[in-house]
């Protein structure tokens, strides 16, 4: 059983895509760790990146060829200051060499030492591998899998031991819904309490908060970023931004410079029922095109979807609530988390495991949990309100246009905000024991569901709206 963090949940990085981006980014980086430990790194004279699956049937449009050279270069994602990676990559295609983890410059030529073989390997749809060649003619290679939510692992899991063992160390190891609510109900506890409890365990309590606030931060700043910012997507699909227009139509006249100024700027404006589906819509999509276009963002689960958390944890604040806080926000973050952490045990949070529903349908549970528990409801209502919201995301495909992360990826973030907050609000009105689907239940059809689902509806670009709509007619 895994040990799953808040933090693994919810990380800071680029996009477009947690799996496709961010994961083979944080594998390229694994590996020159692997290479400094056996002392070989400054041996290295060539390098190719092999990308299979999933992986090479959208990576173009994931931009996965980008990742895999930034982190091979020693950049990070959390730190890179994202206006510069354009300029990055084609000082290194124009030069035709790589800074290998920013110190030995090699060789390198776009084209040929990144190549896109369309085979699955076994163990998972988004599998990369890496060779290396010494001065001395030998070649080493290793062998990734990015599994969703920029999660990175070798075949058969290397470090599941480590795992296992941290998870011993969890006051509260859970792996269920049923287990979740066990400790709730014997604890008298919320949710959010457990999951500290369990945080705990690992980082002292100052480290989760600041961690949290660097999460929140790093939304906040996200959909500010995205509500500020005119013109169309990269790729070529012309997208044009719809964030920017939605928000200068609804925001106030109040003042601000900064994001934190901003939240406080539409708390000030008189808000109707129309103006609350628009503002939900306009943070997803703001989060979204930001993803997008290679800026900064919080896996929520994933890339893909992380518009959908800020989103709703942003209509709690403006709408629900005006005074509320830090320990709100914490509160909806470890909660959301939790559920995360039990769809990915019990299923997955891969698109090229699951299709969508692993993403946007997952991320609008965890939302929706997360909200449930800030409006006052038990941990009942709180698993419930996860399941009905996935419930009705079961059998969602992944089929984005052209293989980028906008059509009909950025909408799909705003639909499932709104049926977050539906979900939550029929949870708050309903008597648990009343249920007729527990949590576990919808987990495991969902992966039953995602099992069954072809493959071509699996972030291939091979089905769907991927194929049904040309990129002609874009």
């Amino acid at each position: 059983m895994e040990c799953i963090s808040v933090f693994d949940m919810l990380k800071i990085g680029v996009g477009p895509s947690s799996s496709h981006t961010l994961g083979p980014w944080r594998a390229a980086e694994r590996w020159l760790e692997e290479l400094n430990t056996a002392e070989v790194l400054s041996d290295v004279n060539a390098v190719q990146v092999h990308l299979f699956g999933s992986l090479s049937l959208t990576g173009k449009g994931h931009a996965t060829d980008i990742a895999v050279v930034l982190g091979l270069s020693g950049e990070d994602p959390v730190t890179i200051d994202c206006d510069n990676i354009d300029k990055i990559i084609e000082g290194i295609k124009n030069k035709g060499m790589l800074p290998l983890n920013g110190e030995n410059s090699i060789d390198f030529d776009f084209t040929n030492d990144i190549v896109f073989d369309r085979k699955f390997l076994p163990f998972h749809a988004n599998g990369l591998r890496f060779d290396a060649t010494l001065n001395n003619g030998a070649i080493i290679s290793e062998t990734f899998y990015s599994i969703g939510g920029g999660f990175v692992v070798k075949e058969e899991r290397e470090n599941a031991q480590e795992n296992k063992q941290l998870f011993k160390q969890f006051p509260f190891p859970i792996k269920t819904g049923d287990e979740l609510l066990k400790f709730c109900r014997e604890k008298g506890k919320t949710v959010s309490e457990i999951v500290w409890e369990n945080e705990l365990a690992l980082r002292s309590e100052s480290e989760i908060t600041e961690g949290l606030k660097s999460t929140w931060t790093a939304m906040l700043e996200c959909m500010y970023t995205g509500c500020h910012t005119q013109g169309k997507l990269p790729g070529g699909l012309n997208v044009k931004r719809r964030a920017f227009e939605m928000h200068q139509k609804l925001k106030g006249a109040t003042p601000y410079s900064n994001p934190q100024e901003w939240l406080e700027s539409i708390r000030d404006t008189e808000v109707k029922f129309r103006q609350i589906l628009k503002w939900v819509s306009c943070f997803a999509l703001a989060v979204n095109e930001v993803n997008a276009s290679l800026g900064r963002v919080v896996t929520a689960p994933t890339n893909g979807s992380a518009g959908v958390i800020p989103a709703v944890l942003m209509y709690y604040l403006v709408i629900e609530n005006h005074d509320g806080d830090f320990d709100d926000i914490k509160r909806f973050l470890l909660t959301a988390s939790e559920i995360g952490s039990i769809f990915k045990k019990g299923a997955t949070i891969s698109a090229a495991m699951g299709g969508c529903q692993a993403e946007i349908g997952v991320s609008s549970a965890m939302a929706a949990a997360g909200l449930t528990e800030l409006m006052g409801g038990t941990p009942e209502q709180v698993l419930m309100a996860a399941e009905i919201a996935m419930e009705h995301h079961l059998g969602l495909t992944c089929d984005p246009i052209g293989g980028l992360v906008q059509v009909p990826c950025i909408e799909r973030n705003s639909m499932g905000a709104i049926k977050a907050i539906n979900a939550s609000e029929l949870a708050l009105d309903t008597d648990p024991t009343e249920a007729k689907v527990p949590l576990d239940k919808v987990v495991n059809t969902m992966w039953e569901t995602a099992k069954d689902m072809s493959s071509k509806y699996k972030e291939t670009s091979e089905g769907g709206l991927a194929v049904g709509v040309f990129l002609s007619d874009c």
